[in-house]
């Protein structure tokens, strides 16, 4: 199935950079543990169609843990907070540690949900771990369009095109130098400089690695030779834990370069470059970004929505590295109370109310096609 309607967002406003807390342990077939979270966030100018489907809102009590990719960390901490005020007996708590330690910490029933920016990859057996840790079927929800940003420090240099193919080139060590040739040839009157290039990659196990990966090893598999994976396969580069590391490291590295969620790409004050896949430069923004999302297909089968995304696209207009953060969930929890905490929470992350928001913190809303059979699911949530 296509996707063909989405949401559009515009403009961006982000607030300075959000603390994000440590996670306390639940389970998903044991009773929820406890922990805190603090933010804010504000409505934005992003609709969501007329009329949707919305799930069952209904409020629980008691304290519910997540946690995964970082990629959604600030959507997270925008939802747990929002959660709160209109459900005061409940908190959710949530940790950013990386979409890998999400899934294992799922896995290993230590947490009610995992965040992840990639679904359970099925080469690794992660769907039968996870029925077998959930006595039930894991779906993978999307809930959270997240692009993601080639950032760059380049001092004189506030405007860059990178082509699919430099981006591949860069990223492998092939070009070393800013004002290589080929960077020069995508970017006419543009005074490059003779810095290094200093890449930066994800040290931890990441969804966002995995993304990026797929989408240089799709777009250019010559140059990027290794298949996409949560773990950096690349021989250049310096690793820095988590979205919030190497955002830091590019902000503190004159000629440095990394790929970061939209959303730290912008509490960190870096610049983007645009991409350009072969039908023009474009620039990432919520819309640009949007109209890459409406080109996924759904790859799972039932109530387990994995999408697939076009990086290869050469569509103008169309931003082409994005990723989906998904929620990781049983389909029956053993403990009714960890299954509820859930069913409810997700319910409201999924909700045009909440959808409607994510422009605010540098993340995109759902298709709402997809939007509909995500809030189908989360109600068939036991």
């Amino acid at each position: 199935m296509k996707i063909t309607s989405i949401g559009r967002a515009s403009g961006v406003a982000v607030a300075a950079a959000l603390a994000l807390s440590a996670c306390g342990s639940s389970s998903n077939t044991g009773s929820t543990g406890s922990g805190s979270a603090s933010g804010s966030g504000s409505s934005s100018s992003s609709s969501v169609a007329a009329g949707t489907k919305t799930a069952d809102s209904s409020c629980f009590s008691g304290s519910l843990s997540g946690q995964g990719s970082t990629a959604q960390g600030n959507a997270m901490q925008l939802a747990t907070t929002d959660f709160a005020s209109k459900c005061s007996g409940a908190k959710v708590n949530y940790a950013p540690t990386s979409s890998g330690q999400g899934v294992t910490a799922f896995l290993a029933k230590q947490v009610g949900w995992a965040g992840s920016d990639s679904a359970l990859n099925s080469e690794k057996g992660e769907p039968a771990k996870a029925a077998a840790a959930c006595a039930s079927p894991a779906w993978d929800l999307p809930m959270v369009v997240g692009p993601i940003a080639v950032a760059y420090n380049l001092k004189g240099v506030g405007k860059l095109t990178l082509t699919s193919t430099l981006i591949a080139k860069i990223f492998s060590g092939k070009i070393t130098a800013w004002n290589d040739p080929a960077i020069a040839a995508a970017n006419k009157g543009v005074k490059l400089p003779s810095t290094k290039i200093s890449v930066f990659f994800r040290s931890d196990s990441s969804g966002t690695t995995d993304n990026f990966t797929n989408y240089m090893n799709t777009t250019d598999p010559t140059d990027w030779t290794a298949k996409h994976a949560k773990a950096w396969a690349g021989k250049v580069g310096q690793g820095k834990p988590k979205s919030a590391g190497v955002g830091s490291a590019v902000k503190a590295t004159d000629g440095g370069i990394t790929y970061v969620e939209w959303s730290y790409a912008i509490t960190n004050n870096l610049t983007m470059a645009q991409v350009d896949n072969g039908g023009g430069a474009v620039a990432l923004t919520a819309a640009t970004a949007s109209k890459a999302a409406e080109a996924a297909k759904i790859a799972g089968t039932g109530n387990d929505l994995k999408l697939k995304l076009d990086y290869a696209t050469k569509a103008a207009g169309t931003y082409p590295i994005v990723l989906v953060t998904y929620e990781i969930v049983c389909s029956k929890y053993a403990d009714a109370t960890t299954g509820k905490g859930v069913k409810s929470f997700l319910s409201y992350l999924v909700s045009p109310e909440f959808q409607g928001k994510l422009s605010t913190v540098g993340s995109a809303p759902l298709p709402s096609a997809i939007q509909a059979k995500v809030v189908t699911a989360v109600n068939a949530i036991s």
